[in-house]
């Protein structure tokens, strides 16, 4: 349903340093890289910006949050502790959320500027998502 979100940066210098690394775990690449802007696109298509506000100071919305899938739960743990290395804050250790031990396994953390993330995987272990 989503095909693109974006984040506010005060530094896009710093946050390109960080969403690189990130990407390169999750198997994106940037899309484009503008002054103001850049974006990283995933294998189905989605995009994440992160740029300059159009007015104002970038800051973190309460309550918003933006989901990314991983191949793997291997690959949750791995972005969740790069991006915890990268100066990232941690918002919730990788593991399952719920009852179901083969459902939905997620890492949480905010990027430099605060925004909140989730590097999510639904399904047994070692199944890859279809």
């Amino acid at each position: 349903m989503i095909g693109m979100a974006r984040f506010g940066t005060s530094d896009l210098d710093r946050a390109k340093s960080f969403y690189d690394a990130i990407a390169a775990l999750l198997g994106a690449v940037r899309a484009f890289d503008r002054p103001d802007v850049v974006a990283y696109k995933s294998g189905d298509g989605g995009m994440l910006l992160i740029g300059k506000p159009f007015a104002g100071e970038a800051s973190p919305g309460n309550g918003n949050q933006v989901g990314i899938p991983a191949v793997s739960r291997a690959v949750v743990d791995a972005v969740h502790a790069k991006a915890i290395a990268l100066g990232g804050q941690c918002e919730g250790k990788p593991g399952i959320r719920g009852d179901d031990p083969n459902g939905f396994y997620g890492a949480y953390f905010r990027d430099l500027d605060g925004n909140k993330l989730v590097i999510f995987r639904f399904g047994p272990p070692d199944q890859a998502i279809a």
